[in-house]
């Protein structure tokens, strides 16, 4: 049994990062309520608490369309990744 957790460490820790990373549509949506949550807040810190949290969710989704970008530039005529 405790070879078969050592197992199951061993493929996580091999997993892409791309894996982890959350998806760009639900960062998107993630951001939306953010927004929602800062139009209706009215503690200041908490307001800035909640942008702080926003611009680390943009930077996500610049990193996630950089990455999707770099891979259309990469496509062949044919359509496929080369």
């Amino acid at each position: 049994m405790a070879g078969r957790k050592t197992e199951e460490k061993a493929e996580t820790s091999k997993t892409p990062k791309a894996v982890k990373k959350k998806a760009l549509q639900d960062i998107f949506k993630e951001l939306d309520l953010l927004i929602g949550k800062m139009e209706d807040e009215e503690n200041l810190e908490k307001s800035f608490e909640l942008y702080k949290k926003g611009i680390g969710l943009l930077k996500d989704a610049n990193e996630s369309i950089d990455t999707i970008e770099k891979q259309v530039k990469v496509l062949d005529e044919d359509g496929f990744l080369s």
